[in-house]
Formats: C-alpha cells, sequence, structure tokens
C-alpha cells in the first residue's frame, strides 16, 4: 500500500517546484495463537519482511476481538483451535464491512480443511514451513493491495454458514503438545476428565492434556458414542464394562480396562440410554 503526497519546494533559480513524495504504509498484522510457541515463529517469520508491522499478539480469542477492534490490522493469523472462543468465534463477533485480511493458522487435518479449500481462504497447517508461510503471506499482500478484503469477508461469511448449517462430523481431535501436534482417534479415548480450561484424555495407560473446556469439548462429540456421567466426567459408552449401584441413585461405571468412574445423581437422567432402554 503506498500513500502519494505532494510537497512544495523551491528551485534553485527560485522557481516554485511540486515534488511528489510515495510513502511506504506497512501493513498492520496482529497474531492469534494460544501457543506461545507458535505465536513466537510467526512472529520470527514477520519480522523478516519489511513491509510488515506486528502491532500485537494475543492468546486467546476474547483478547483477538478486542485487539482487532483496537489496532484495525490490515491482516490477521488466527489460530482455529483455541479454548473457550475459537477462530470461528472470533470472525462471527467482526464487523464483515471492516474485515481484515485472514489467514487460518490450523492444526486440522487435511479432510477438516476442505471448507477453506471451497471457499478459496488461506490456511497454515501445523507444523509449516518457511516456504508455505511465504506463500500464505503473498496472497494475503495481493488482497490487500487490491482491496479484495470484502471479497474475503463474503467468503468467510459463507464459510461460517456452511459451519452452522452442517459441520463435518469430527472423527479425532488434534492435540498441541510439547511443541507438536498429536492427531487422536476420538475412537481410542476412554474416557475424559476435566481440569479446569484444559482436559485430560485418557487412552489405555496414557493420558493426553488438551487446553479446551469440558463444555466445548461435549458439543464436539458424537453424541451416540460419548456420554457426560458427572459434572467432570465424559465416558466412551463402548468401553464401559458394567453399572454398580451405589448409595444415593449414584452409580460405579466400570471400564474393560478396570477403570471405575461414578454416573452422578444429577446425570442419572442417562441412565435409560446406558441400559439402552432410550435411543
Amino acid at each position: 500500500m503506498a500513500v502519494d503526497s505532494r510537497q512544495v519546494a523551491e528551485a534553485p533559480d527560485g522557481r516554485q517546484k511540486h515534488c511528489l513524495l510515495i510513502t511506504r504504509v506497512k501493513i498492520r498484522t496482529l497474531i492469534v495463537d494460544d501457543e506461545p510457541l507458535a505465536r513466537e515463529r510467526i512472529r520470527k517469520l514477520l519480522e523478516k519482511e519489511a513491509d510488515l508491522e506486528i502491532v500485537g499478539d494475543c492468546t486467546d480469542g476474547s483478547e483477538a476481538v478486542s485487539a482487532i477492534g483496537e489496532h484495525k490490522p490490515d491482516l490477521v493469523f488466527l489460530d482455529v483451535q483455541m479454548p473457550e472462543l475459537d477462530g470461528f468465534g472470533v470472525l462471527e463477533q467482526l464487523d464483515p464491512r471492516a474485515m481484515p485480511a485472514i489467514i487460518f493458522v490450523t492444526a486440522h487435518d487435511r479432510f477438516a480443511l476442505r471448507a477453506f479449500d471451497v471457499h478459496a481462504l488461506d490456511y497454515l497447517l501445523k507444523p509449516f514451513d518457511s516456504e508455505r508461510f511465504k506463500k500464505a503471506l503473498e496472497r494475503a499482500r495481493e488482497r490487500i493491495r487490491r482491496h479484495q478484503t470484502g471479497e474475503l469477508s463474503h467468503r468467510i461469511s459463507e464459510l461460517l454458514a456452511d459451519l452452522k448449517t452442517g459441520p463435518a462430523p469430527q472423527n479425532r481431535l488434534a492435540i498441541k503438545t510439547a511443541g507438536k501436534v498429536l492427531f487422536l482417534k476420538l475412537e481410542e479415548i476412554d474416557w475424559i476428565e476435566a481440569a479446569d480450561n484444559y482436559v485430560s484424555l485418557h487412552v489405555g495407560n496414557e493420558s493426553h492434556l488438551h487446553r479446551e473446556t469440558m463444555a466445548a469439548l461435549e458439543g464436539k462429540l458424537p453424541a451416540d458414542k460419548f456420554m457426560r456421567i458427572s459434572r467432570s466426567t465424559i465416558v466412551n459408552i463402548e468401553r464401559i464394562k458394567e453399572l454398580q449401584p451405589l448409595f444415593h441413585g449414584e452409580y460405579a461405571v466400570v471400564l474393560r480396562n478396570g477403570t471405575r468412574l461414578t454416573l452422578s445423581r444429577s446425570h442419572r437422567d442417562k441412565l435409560d440410554r446406558l441400559l439402552g432402554r432410550t435411543p
């Protein structure tokens, strides 16, 4: 982007002349990702680009909405998978008429990325290399130069509409841990335990900490395969071996690997489903 400004100067012979000065305006860029290592990697790559100015970085969706409103960036690197308010939730809160250019940063597998391809939206699949980063950045530059963010806003609106009307069934989770991404099949999970803003996914003798609330994760899991049996516990129905009555309307839920969980009285309405009396 460039801004033209005219300045009147005096020539050696005393006559006035007009000088055309070109002032380069940098592309204001915001980084949004809940992983510190991911934010740092994007920042280091951006710092190599002379025409970019980093106006800030955000660790969650709510912070991103506020920062976009305050800094009005031209370009946003937006992580899709964040706790509480994810990347799509951020976009829904923005004014479509003032939508910045967006490069999605995601750990989703390629099957889940079809929606981005269908709507011609740029994304970076973690882990990405510098060449892929430069390619996405150059496309964003071109859109900004041609003032095509309005067209981009339309594509994002269509994407959000598609997600609302019929999101693709999710069959695995992308777990960000120790600087890498682990893809975990849902069918492998035995049970899930709440841990503040995290959940612990128990798979055999292993457990994986995933940054997402229990409520948010429950909404993504197939209801015919997973059931919430207490405030802090979700169980894979296929892993249940037996139920044992306890006191005050509670039940012990025994898994095939010997793990004992508790179906609380407040979730007793789930009992008929476990016993096969309701669909």
